[in-house]
């Protein structure tokens, strides 16, 4: 019962209002940051991504929990329509680079599909204006395991090869669920591609 609490609790935390993401038109921040794909580390360049085409930019709570597990899931099922489009997707959240590794190889999720990048600091979800809420003390994720780091808002960013912010796709202002930003970003980054 305490673990329902807890994970409800995760969920409100992740739905408040943005309070002020950026909006289409803005120059998205670049940004680098250690990553993990198929639970091996590299540093992920944003400028470097957007070279190859658009980059959809997911920042979630954390990773092991039900709302985050369902999107990586999701991105990870449609990767292939993602890239048949010509666009990268990376998602980022304050996780610990160790825990996204586990995270970023796990079948059940991210499957080594694409990577997730580790914002420990909150620097880069600062640059994009986005909401952090602090992490509550025994605070479990869904395998047990104490998450012990902040939560940064869902939103959804799909930025264009200029650096320009084309869409921004949030829980709290468009009320979408997490699959819902997916198929969302998917939409945009496919009439893109046309």
């Amino acid at each position: 019962m305490k673990q329902l609490f807890r994970g409800l609790m995760l969920c409100a935390l992740a739905a408040l209002p943005a309070l002020a993401a950026l909006k289409p038109g803005d120059t998205a921040p670049d940004f680098s940051a250690k990553a993990s794909l198929a639970g091996k580390e590299f540093e992920f360049s944003l400028d470097h991504a957007l070279k190859k085409g658009p980059v959809v930019v997911y920042f979630y709570p954390s990773a092991y929990t039900r709302g985050c597990d369902i999107e990586a899931h999701t991105f990870a099922e449609d990767k292939g329509k993602f890239e048949a489009a010509g666009a990268t997707i990376i998602g980022v959240s304050a996780d610990s680079i160790a825990r996204l590794n586990q995270f970023s190889a796990d079948p059940d999720y991210c499957a080594g599909k694409f990577p997730v990048a580790s914002d420990a600091d909150h620097k880069i979800a600062a640059s994009y204006d986005l909401t952090v809420h602090s992490g509550r003390p025994g605070m479990k994720d869904v395998r047990g395991a104490d998450i012990d780091h902040d939560f940064i808002e869902r939103v959804t960013f799909v930025i264009g090869r200029d650096h320009k912010i084309i869409a921004t796709l949030s829980s709290s202002a468009d009320k979408l669920t997490p699959d819902q930003h997916v198929a969302k970003a998917l939409e945009i980054v496919e009439r893109l591609g046309k």
